[in-house]
């Protein structure tokens, strides 16, 4: 039985406040690019959107949160593989199965992107943070949801707090790696460490051995919790 089961189809109002959500966040990141930090207003984007000034605020409280929903739409869409998944699969397995569900690699172009041009912005990367901590908030609930409410609180809270590291830590080191870079080459490496990452915790942190690009994709470890 899988979390699906339960699920209910978006009205179409839902869909068209989604849209119009991303569409605000697309023009915000289109803008960052074109023009660069500092160069644009909300004016700007919303017009590039397509609505009004106060249908931005409607969406979104400044321009800085608009750009952070570009890594939110990731983090959530992982979020809706990882609910997808069957109920008493062990949480990081699960996790680990909905970001290799994100089978094409430009699933990850947006958030690449925006890293790129804001790392070394610091109300940008502060808004970026921001994001991350969203994603916390919903790990806690999805993990919440399956393993019901008398689940340790501290466990779930470490849980999401641990996997929020590990997915900035593959953020980092594919920036090192890959700088700017956006290509399918490039970003299917992102995707990569961000698999990798959730390994490693499942694994304990245990020092991985060396490895051939063929050998990846083995089984994910067990979740801890789990596997007692």
């Amino acid at each position: 039985m899988t979390t699906s089961d339960t699920a209910t189809v978006p009205s179409r109002r839902e869909q068209n406040k989604s849209a119009t959500r991303r569409a605000i966040a697309d023009a915000a990141l289109a803008m960052l690019c074109s023009r660069g930090a500092g160069n644009f207003t909300v004016e700007d984007i919303a017009e590039e959107a397509g609505v009004s000034r106060r249908t931005f605020f409607n969406y979104f409280p400044s321009l800085e949160a608009a750009l952070a929903s570009v890594t939110e739409g990731f983090l959530d869409h992982a979020l809706e593989q990882f609910r997808l998944r069957p109920s008493d699969e062990p949480i990081l397995d699960s996790a680990r199965a909905a970001l290799t569900a994100l089978a094409d690699p430009m699933t990850v172009s947006p958030m690449a992107e925006l890293f790129s041009l804001t790392h070394d912005n610091r109300a940008l990367v502060r808004s970026e943070l921001e994001a991350w901590d969203h994603c916390t908030t919903q790990i806690i609930d999805a993990a919440r949801l399956r393993l019901g409410p008398d689940v340790d609180e501290l466990y779930l809270r470490a849980l999401a707090g641990s996997i929020i590291s590990c997915g900035k830590a593959a953020m980092s080191v594919w920036f090192e790696q890959h700088g700017p870079d956006l290509s399918p080459e490039s970003l299917a490496s992102l995707r990569q460490h961000l698999i990798d990452a959730i390994g490693l915790l499942g694994s304990g942190f245990m020092a991985p051995a060396p490895q051939s690009p063929a050998s990846r994709g083995t089984p994910p470890a067990t979740d801890p919790q789990h596997s007692a």
